[in-house]
């Protein structure tokens, strides 16, 4: 079954040249099946951009999937057209009735700012206490698992002197957690970011457990027992290119970033990277949507559990 969006995004012509199944909404209507309602909360300044990463991602599954992009506010976004969002995108406000088999908050390019200073915190709270009432699953991502896991269990995460940036090879520390079923003992996953939360924050915390992790990025991969939360510290959604594109940005605004680790050939950013994560990207999305939304929801979804 494909993911069902709208005929006019232009994630459907970039994810139909790249043969994946997507279907229009006119079509996908006429199909005698509950899809899964799935929202998607995108705090990236390039909307387009990262709608297509993630629907990329969800897209490799046989279930049918309703997708609402979703925004804080009315303001216009950095990098995006007014008319895309517009067209495409709904104010929290005009969804918060609604109840989700799954949701996912994306990453934020605001590592800097103390959370109080953001000017939208108190809407990331809200939305954050909303999911807990209205989604069976939420997946929070990059700054979003931060962000969130000093919501619920109040610990702030520190920043590193410099960015941690490359594709790193993580343990699988859970095999027999289906949110890493058919996963190698160790795969590769991208990294961008100067937040850090240490893996014995997230070890010592009740109803967590550490599913994947490596020596030198900490926790990547953390969820709840009940599996209605999952902390993503990495960027399994990136692009071959997209390090190669931020290395050159940083450059370009004269921050003196460091070369991406294990990512071009020999660390010489002049020699092609090296793509080593689609993959298990693809199949963490895949058992997310399979084993933490779709075997655990309610077909009903009024009869959500109410998370307080």
């Amino acid at each position: 079954m494909p993911i069902r969006i709208p005929a006019e995004l232009p994630a459907l012509n970039v994810l139909n040249g790249e043969n994946i199944f997507v279907m229009e909404t006119e079509k996908a209507a006429k199909q005698d099946i509950r899809p899964l309602e799935v929202g998607i909360l995108n705090l990236m300044p390039n909307k387009i951009e990262t709608e297509i990463q993630i629907l990329r991602l969800l897209s490799n599954t046989p279930l049918q999937i309703n997708i609402d992009l979703i925004r804080i506010d009315n303001q216009a976004p950095k990098n995006t057209p007014q008319a895309h969002m517009d067209n495409f995108y709904l104010l929290f406000d005009d969804i918060a009735h609604k109840n989700y088999d799954g949701l996912i908050i994306t990453g934020a390019p605001i590592a800097h700012l103390e959370y109080s200073d953001v000017k939208y915190w108190d809407k990331i709270t809200t939305i954050m206490e909303w999911s807990r009432r209205h989604v069976q699953s939420t997946l929070y991502s990059c700054w979003a698992a931060h962000a969130a896991f000093y919501h619920f269990y109040g610990y702030n995460r520190k920043l590193r002197k410099h960015k941690l940036s490359g594709v790193f090879e993580h343990q699988v520390n859970h095999k027999h957690d289906e949110l890493l079923r058919g996963f190698d003992p160790m795969f590769c996953a991208p990294h961008s970011r100067f937040g850090e939360v240490p893996i014995e924050r997230y070890q010592s915390t009740p109803g967590l457990s550490v599913l994947a992790s490596s020596e030198e990025t900490g926790a990547y991969i953390v969820a709840s027992q009940d599996k209605r939360m999952v902390f993503l510290t990495g960027h399994p959604e990136y692009d071959p290119d997209t390090l190669d594109q931020e290395y050159n940005r940083d450059i370009g605004n004269n921050l003196s970033p460091s070369v991406p680790q294990n990512y071009y050939e020999q660390d010489d950013p002049s020699k092609p990277y090296r793509v080593t994560w689609r993959s298990h990207g693809t199949l963490l999305f895949t058992n997310w949507l399979n084993y933490y939304v779709y075997q655990t929801t309610p077909f009903d979804l009024a009869k959500l559990p109410k998370n307080q």
